[in-house]
């Protein structure tokens, strides 16, 4: 599973704080972090200052990638930022978080997406409701699919994302997020899919056992990337053990290697 990791979010009071007062210190300890904990992807957002975003984001490029060499993963939905930061990725190729039909977004991060061989997260939403059936993300899956591929982005570098909602608010949301994830896979051979999973425990008491249940329920469909945070080592744990039970550990060589590792308890 491709594992692109969440914490350096300006959504997050100590990234927030950090990109106040541009630590440097601090933003590369989280990156060394989540290096260690086994990211492939380092997800960088700088989104909640008004008009500094695409400075900010561009700072926190530079900022992991003096500590790091994974890939990272340039999260924000204004393309301008995404234009700043995207010539400062040095180490392979980037990804984009993301792209949706939702206003004149798709027209503007797309172009981005092929002049920087970037691999593309694709939200499953429009610019009706929010999709909340199964059918209703699939759809939305299918006109992303076909747009993106009739435009020249690989069908493998495309990482659908069916949106989750709150469990709280909705009891079948998350029922959704899975059967889309499984018809999607199904549907389009070659596409990823992949999803945040804290959105589903907003609202809820003991947050993290929701979310470990659902990336083992996302896992079960076929799900092959998460944006998580690889320093959960019960998180971890949950990931290794539901890819060895549905056959996506040949021999259960990963698992083992973890527990050899003291990855497990």
């Amino acid at each position: 599973m491709l594992i692109v990791a969440e914490r350096i979010n300006a959504s997050r009071k100590p990234i927030r704080a950090a990109l106040e007062k541009l630590d440097t210190i601090a933003i590369q300890t989280e990156a060394k972090a989540q290096a260690a904990a086994g990211a492939h992807y380092i997800d960088v957002n700088g989104g909640t200052f008004p008009g500094r975003e695409p400075e900010l984001l561009c700072w926190l490029v530079e900022a992991v990638q003096a500590v790091t060499d994974l890939p990272l993963c340039i999260d924000s939905p204004d393309p301008v930022a995404l234009a700043a930061a995207l010539p400062k990725v040095k180490s392979g190729r980037p990804m984009i978080n993301s792209i949706s039909l939702e206003g004149e977004r798709f027209d503007h991060v797309l172009p981005l997406a092929l002049q920087y061989r970037a691999r593309l997260i694709a939200l499953c939403q429009g610019e009706a409701v929010p999709a909340a059936t199964a059918a209703q993300k699939v759809e939305l899956a299918t006109q992303l699919v076909g747009r993106l591929t009739r435009a020249g982005l690989p069908i493998g570098d495309i990482y659908v994302d069916p949106l989750v909602f709150p469990l709280a608010t909705e009891s079948s949301s998350a029922n959704a997020s899975l059967d889309a994830i499984g018809e999607i896979m199904r549907r389009f051979p070659g596409v990823h899919t992949i999803c945040g999973l804290t959105n589903v425990s907003h609202g809820l008491p003991a947050r993290k056992l929701i979310n470990r249940t659902l990336l083992v329920g996302a896992i079960d469909r076929g799900m092959d990337a998460a944006i998580i945070d690889p320093t959960d080592m019960q998180l971890m744990q949950a990931l290794l053990a539901a890819e060895a039970v549905f056959g996506r550990d040949e021999y259960c060589m990963n698992y083992i290697g973890a527990y050899q590792d003291g990855k497990l308890r």
